[in-house]
């Protein structure tokens, strides 16, 4: 009788515990569900078990809490939302929110692209330590980039790009420690573009689009990125003889529609992976160099509407991976045998060169005297291409383009 009724009450002992677990459990629930892990577990939308499932973070850490207020400060300064994204940024559950991308509860990138947006940027942001990448491309933020972002050590892709930001060049984003991807085509920045920008370790620098002015850092070729737009703005002065030296592995070069003067530098020869080179819409001058043939990774060479003049020399045409040459409204005079047996990719169009079509007026070829302008040559032939660089960078001191 002792042995049963010890075992009732042992029973009674267990109901009553695993009540009291079931209870305690269910108080802890967040969102009254789990949270639905997007991108091979990294970023979690929506609520759940503590906050997405991170059993290691509170739900009202003080991380949690920094990244709350500095996104409810930028929703303040977002005075228009049309297709209603800000509008989610409701509740402490900041990973929840439109556009906000987290790993566990830390805001690790923030993609508003295309979400026409008006408003600014706020200093508050800095608040976001883990932010990886910002992308704001094609919105309507307006004014200037706060000097905060300097604190966002973890920040390696920033794209401002098709906004309203005004205001001499964010010098901030020089600072961002471990930036590697800037982005800041298509808005009203003008002035000065700085030397330091060209030391930073960027793999892209795009700056086409804005009004910026003034010549072209003597570092750019200190660049390590593969790709370099400075198009469509008004930069002045001559391309920097160094450029190339420092043998740069850039695939894309476009500093096209500016108002740039002189000779292409012999350097050029040192981008041995360059795919594009786009200088047209300039008042460049002189004749093509050499130094071209040695661009063996070349697919798209544009020089048209310059002042260049001589003939196009063999080299160039004979290059294996060009795709499209575009020489057209220049004043060459000849093309070689090579360049006369290509048509397709290849405009020669608006020139001075006898027997072919579509050329400038006579009068037009006679009384151009660009022809006197003397740049620098390297007197090698053949052409060795791995050997340039000495009589380059000796000659850099020297280089003269003047008539």
């Amino acid at each position: 009788m002792s042995k049963k009724k010890k075992g009732s009450n042992f029973k009674l002992l267990c109901l009553f515990f695993l009540c009291l677990i079931q209870t305690t459990a269910a108080s802890f629930g967040v969102g009254g569900g789990v949270g639905v892990g997007i991108g091979g577990g990294g970023v979690w939308i929506g609520g759940g078990v503590n906050n997405g499932g991170n059993r290691n973070t509170v739900p009202g850490s003080a991380s949690n809490n920094g990244a709350y207020s500095a996104l409810q400060a930028w929703k303040l300064a977002i005075t228009e939302d049309p297709s209603g994204v800000v509008k989610t940024w409701v509740g402490s559950d900041v990973c929840s929110y439109k556009g906000v991308f987290c790993s566990g509860q830390s805001i690790t990138s923030i993609d508003l692209n295309h979400a026409n947006l008006k408003g600014t940027i706020v200093k508050d942001l800095a608040l976001l330590s883990d932010l990886t990448i910002l992308h704001l491309n094609s919105n309507r933020f307006s004014g200037q980039i706060p000097d905060s972002f300097k604190s966002l050590a973890s920040l390696q892709e920033l794209d401002l790009s098709n906004n309203r930001f005004s205001g001499p060049f964010p010098l901030v984003t020089i600072y961002i420690p471990n930036l590697f991807y800037l982005d800041l085509r298509f808005n009203n920045f003008s002035g000065y573009v700085p030397e330091e920008l060209f030391n930073k370790r960027l793999d892209a620098i795009l700056l086409n689009n804005n009004q910026f002015v003034g010549e072209l850092p003597r570092n750019l070729g200190n660049s390590p990125a593969s790709v370099i737009n400075l198009a469509n703005n008004r930069f002045s002065g001559e391309i920097p003889t160094s450029f190339g030296l420092t043998g740069s592995r850039v695939r894309e070069v476009l500093l096209l529609n500016n108002q740039l003067t002189g000779c292409i530098p012999e350097s050029i020869g040192m981008f041995s992976e360059v795919e594009v080179f786009d200088v047209s819409y300039n008042s460049l001058m002189g004749h093509v160099p050499d130094t071209i043939s040695c661009l063996s990774a070349i697919e798209v060479l544009n020089l048209a509407h310059n002042k260049f003049s001589g003939e196009v020399p063999d080299l160039v045409c004979s290059l294996r991976s060009l795709i499209n040459l575009t020489i057209s409204f220049n004043f060459f005079s000849g093309i070689s045998s090579e360049c006369s047996r290509i048509s397709f990719g290849f405009d020669f169009s608006g020139n001075c060169i006898p027997g072919r079509n579509s050329q400038r007026p006579q009068p037009d070829c006679s009384g151009y005297s660009g022809g006197s302008l003397s740049c620098l040559r390297i007197p090698t032939q053949p052409l060795a291409c791995a050997a340039i660089s000495v009589g380059l960078k000796e000659s850099d001191n020297h280089y003269t383009s003047s008539p």
